[in-house]
């Protein structure tokens, strides 16, 4: 990544953090002069792959809650739960409230992925299979990426734009080959969560350079406490609830997997590593989404799903190993 100045140099590794200089502890010097790769890049590499796993599930988890209760309750009960689990880590630990410049970015944070992504996509597989939801979700690495560039005003180089390209390509191509479907209402909804998720993520991993990731998400949560406990008093009154165990699993995992824990290590995993190549791992989520759909919600697979695999991993490791 090359920054025009030393101005926006500084401003797009606050944002997107060392990867973004290309430098400031993420490797060292080599005899060679290439820059070898030490243990914290590799470490925010393994965080957020796992966070990548756990966004995964949150589809197919999804579909599960909406069988016993509607969008609106899903949403909020998830919130309720992760904001729960949230407080109980931030008063355990006796963390302090962040600090009043820190609020901005919270707040961008919970509207993009505490509210804004949860409320859009929930709506959306009303009518959309989850591998028809993946579809557009293989557009987050880019739209994240985008926005991060926007922000920091800074410059990538031809060869991560043509992989996060060629990545998000396969990706949608594969997936739209599975589902066969055209743009709906669902695909708006979907649309507009790419938006909203990729300012939560860039946001997040800035903050994520100040403050740990736990608490980043942990504030985030919090600060929604009280419009959610409200939001799912009215839910649960006006929506019908039928909880089976696919329904209470499905929640459970939304609240602690996807909300809290998955967001937790993404965001330490972003702060390593950058918010740019740490979106481009996600390359990898639709067709993991896909498998946990097959496997849980007995969707079926073409043969092409290995082709579009080793193709997706390909560009991955192609923006993993871009400087610029």
């Amino acid at each position: 990544m090359r920054v025009k100045d030393s101005a926006t140099r500084t401003a797009a590794i606050a944002v997107s953090g060392p990867a973004a200089g290309g430098e400031a502890g993420n490797g060292s010097a080599h005899p060679s002069g290439r820059t070898r790769r030490s243990g914290p890049a590799t470490g925010g590499t393994l965080l957020a792959a796992v966070g990548v796993a756990a966004f995964s599930l949150t589809f197919p988890a999804t579909a599960w809650a909406l069988e016993g209760l509607g969008p609106w309750s899903v949403t909020t009960c998830r919130m309720v739960l992760a904001g729960l689990i949230a407080a109980g880590f931030l008063l355990a630990g006796r963390v302090p409230p962040p600090a009043r410049r820190h609020w901005p970015g919270l707040l961008a944070v919970a509207g993009g992925t505490v509210v804004g992504f949860p409320l859009l996509t929930t709506l959306a597989l009303r009518t959309s299979t989850t591998s028809h939801a993946a579809v557009v979700v293989g557009l987050l690495p880019l739209t994240t990426a985008a926005y991060a560039a926007v922000r920091t005003r800074t410059r990538h180089s031809r060869t991560f734009w043509a992989a996060a390209l060629a990545g998000a390509a396969v990706v949608i191509g594969f997936a739209l080959q599975q589902s066969g479907g055209t743009p709906t209402l669902g695909d708006l909804y979907l649309f507009a969560a790419l938006l909203v998720c990729a300012v939560g993520y860039a946001e997040g991993g800035r903050l994520a350079r100040e403050m740990p990731g736990w608490q980043v998400i942990g504030w985030a949560l919090v600060g929604c406490l009280p419009v959610a406990v409200a939001g799912a008093a009215a839910a649960l009154y006006a929506e019908p609830a039928h909880l089976t165990g696919h329904a209470v699993a499905g929640l459970l995992w939304l609240a602690a997997g996807s909300q809290f824990l998955g967001m937790l290590v993404w965001y330490r995993g972003m702060a390593a590593i950058g918010v740019a190549r740490a979106s481009q791992l996600q390359l990898a989520q639709p067709l993991l989404t896909l498998v946990w759909s097959v496997s849980l919600l007995g969707e079926r697979l073409t043969p092409a799903a290995p082709v579009a695999a080793v193709a997706v991993l390909v560009c991955i490791a192609v923006t993993q190993r871009t400087r610029g």
